[in-house]
């Protein structure tokens, strides 16, 4: 199957070679329930769906965890990316469509289920902070996750205690952003360095920027 990771004419954390490097990732362990925690604007969303709909037919389930601009529980630690901080692109075209035509907010949960409608049956969308909502969240079938959520410590490292919590001894698989030095955040790298030496869980180095961590 040719992988080619898709932009949508949207903001990504995923840019360039990125995206490809995750979707054939993605390829390698072929999950059929997946959950995203920190979606953004839907651009990996969507390649996912996209991916798991070739593989899977209309047989899959995505599930997508985000403050889609709601509140964080903690305004204080939290670390927020870069490319999420405003709505301004680079290219005018994009700038004028979004800001000024649509006015639309690419992170609002609105323009997400928009942008998945095709797989709104396969769809789940959960507005709010993994530190309250996650643990509510029943993700027992849960093959593979993306996690590139909220990047303090303590979030990082709730999050990987619940997903552990349901999920440890399944051979269920992590991906992790932000760890390597091609995108580095210290409150990632330590969250999941802590973790995994408690729980003795190996940490593969995916391309120097992403951690796998095989549960």
């Amino acid at each position: 199957m040719i992988l080619k990771y898709k932009s949508y004419w949207r903001k990504t954390g995923l840019k360039g070679k990125w995206g490809d490097i995750y979707l054939n990732h993605l390829n390698t362990f072929k999950p059929k329930n997946f959950l995203e925690i920190g979606v953004f604007c839907g651009v990996t969303a969507r390649n996912t769906c996209e991916y798991l709909n070739k593989l899977h037919g209309n047989s899959f389930s995505y599930i997508g965890i985000d403050l889609f601009g709601g509140d964080k529980k903690s305004q204080i630690d939290e670390i927020e990316p870069n490319f999420l901080k405003n709505q301004t692109f680079s290219n005018p075209l994009k700038n004028l469509y979004y800001n000024y035509i649509k006015k639309e907010n690419l992170n609002s949960i609105e323009s997400n289920r928009n942008l998945l409608k095709k797989f709104k049956k396969n769809v789940k969308l959960i507005a709010g902070d993994t530190n309250e909502v996650l643990k509510k969240t029943d993700i027992s079938n849960v093959d593979y996750i993306f996690l590139d959520g909220g990047h303090s410590y303590n979030t990082v490292i709730n999050d990987l205690k619940i997903i552990y919590e349901v999920l440890k001894g399944k051979n269920k698989v992590i991906l992790c952003d932000d760890y390597g030095a091609e995108s580095f955040i210290q409150d990632v790298k330590n969250a999941i360095d802590d973790f995994s030496n408690k729980n003795n869980i190996k940490i593969k180095i995916i391309e120097n920027r992403f951690a796998e961590l095989i549960l």
